[in-house]
């Protein structure tokens, strides 16, 4: 299917390529039709905190790169939409901290884990856990297809990264005694509640910004990075993600919100 050009002068570039990835994603079965919904909520997000990463984010994604250092098995949860729009950086991040890539599905489907998985391996992943009968465990409490899960991944796993994730299944790791790791756009989520730590922002800048940092920490001392980790406090860190969205709105408010969007999309 032939792509849509996107000018790079259009003030929405960078919005509109992602999109296209997306569909893209959809088109070649990696991506089900409520992942396209789900992500123009996320975007809604995105531009109540600017499109950019915050810093109360890079606190967040130091945060939790120290915490997959630490672990002795970390696992990346990878769902369609991640990897449609991240599946590079999810392999970079696994070479940087050891963890290893499981594929885990709200629409399950043989087929979607097979495109998953090969969009994964094209990206350089070496492993890839979750496909087909690979997910034979069972995590209590949860209904949906995302229960089953790989005996050698997330079943195993002490910190589990959920990027894009869904709430139930956030709350049933952290029952089981699992460090939950989400990247979400939305502070007021089940998900970004529920969560050990959770990073406000976007995918395709969280995971870059998380590889940078596991690389020049990954040196440091086991101690030290859990200790960073277990210092973190998530509800503080949700605090301020929605103390910043307010801030913002209100000065926009006062400006005027569309000479200010306006001069953002120019510089």
């Amino acid at each position: 299917m032939k792509q849509t050009r996107i000018s790079p002068r259009h003030p929405r570039a960078e919005s509109l390529r992602i999109r296209e990835r997306l569909i893209e994603g959809y088109n070649t079965g990696v991506v089900a039709i409520a992942g396209l919904a789900a992500h123009g909520r996320g975007e809604a997000f995105d531009y109540l905190i600017g499109e950019k990463t915050t810093l109360n984010a890079f606190k967040a994604a130091k945060a939790a790169t120290a915490m997959l250092l630490a672990a002795k098995h970390p696992v990346i949860s990878v769902n369609g939409n991640a990897a449609a729009l991240a599946a590079e950086d999810i392999v970079n991040l696994t070479e940087e901290t050891n963890a290893k890539i499981e594929v885990n599905l709200f629409n399950r489907s043989i087929e979607r884990e097979v495109a998953i998985a090969k969009l994964l391996r094209d990206a350089g992943a070496k492993e890839v856990l979750g496909v087909g009968e690979a997910s034979s465990a069972k995590i209590p409490e949860i209904a949906s297809e995302r229960r089953g899960v790989d005996p050698k991944g997330i079943l195993i796993a002490d910190v589990v990264l959920v990027p894009l994730e869904d709430g139930d299944r956030t709350e049933a790791l952290v029952k089981m005694g699992k460090k939950v790791i989400a990247i979400d756009l939305n502070p007021l989520s089940r998900t970004a509640q529920f969560a050990t730590l959770t990073i406000v922002d976007n995918i395709v800048r969280a995971m870059p910004t998380l590889t940078r940092i596991a690389a020049r920490l990954r040196a440091e001392d086991k101690e030290k990075l859990g200790k960073l980790a277990i210092s973190f406090d998530n509800k503080e860190n949700l605090c301020e993600a929605i103390k910043m969205i307010n801030e913002r709105l209100a000065a926009l408010a006062k400006k005027g919100i569309y000479v200010t969007v306006l001069e953002e999309s120019e510089t």
